[in-house]
């Protein structure tokens, strides 16, 4: 049965193959080679995927994204298609399921809302509860640089605290664009903030949330 991060993959990999290598994403710096070439050494390159939070590595990971960069970009869109190897702890479904579902999901809408012309997507009822699993276990961490009180709502009155503090601004939105504000994104996210207006100012302005 396919899993949700297994859908996410092939919706990324399809996306970035139609768009080429040169196109714009959200992710700073990075076009759509620099994408793939990310999402490649994630997975199979555990040895240099370390210095995406440890910064000593940082130098290696970039050395090793400049060499996968390189290749062919075919081949690059086949890699993450194909998904791991065995050998990678992101072969085991649980594992894959667990850490590459929210993945997937934000790099495919970093290279749809690059576009002008992009409207949110239409996920379904169990997908956006999905998210919000994940988001109820990640917030405090995504949230933690938040320059103000951060409460996340779903439509139908669920919360999670992002971050505390004063004051407080409480964003409202599906699971889906909730997880596009807290991972950095939120000038591209479908949500409604309540609050001071200049502490929404700064949540909107700061590039300390997300990982």
């Amino acid at each position: 049965m396919s899993t949700h991060a297994k859908r996410e993959r092939l919706l990324l990999a399809d996306l970035l193959e139609a768009e080429g290598p040169d196109a714009p994403t959200l992710c700073e710096g990075w076009n759509t080679r620099d994408l793939a070439a990310h999402v490649v050494v994630r997975e199979r390159r555990a040895d240099a995927a370390g210095g995406l939070l440890i910064k000593q590595l940082a130098p290696r990971l970039e050395r090793v994204m400049t060499e996968f960069a390189a290749k062919p970009y075919e081949e690059l869109i086949q890699l993450i298609r194909t998904g791991p190897p065995r050998f990678s702890p992101f072969a085991l479904k649980q594992i894959d399921e667990a850490s590459n579902t929210v993945e997937f999901y934000v790099h495919t809408e970093d290279v749809r809302r690059a576009r002008p012309d992009w409207t949110p997507r239409a996920l379904d009822p169990v997908f956006q509860d999905t998210l919000w699993s994940r988001l109820e276990r990640t917030a405090r961490l995504v949230g933690r640089g938040a320059p103000t009180g951060l409460v996340l709502r779903r439509p139908d009155g669920q919360t999670v605290v992002a971050h505390k503090g004063t004051p407080v601004v409480t964003v409202t939105g599906e699971p889906s664009e909730l997880l596009i504000f807290a991972c950095g994104r939120q000038n591209v996210a479908a949500v409604e903030l309540d609050g001071d207006k200049e502490a929404i100012a700064r949540l909107h302005e700061t590039k300390q949330l997300g990982l």
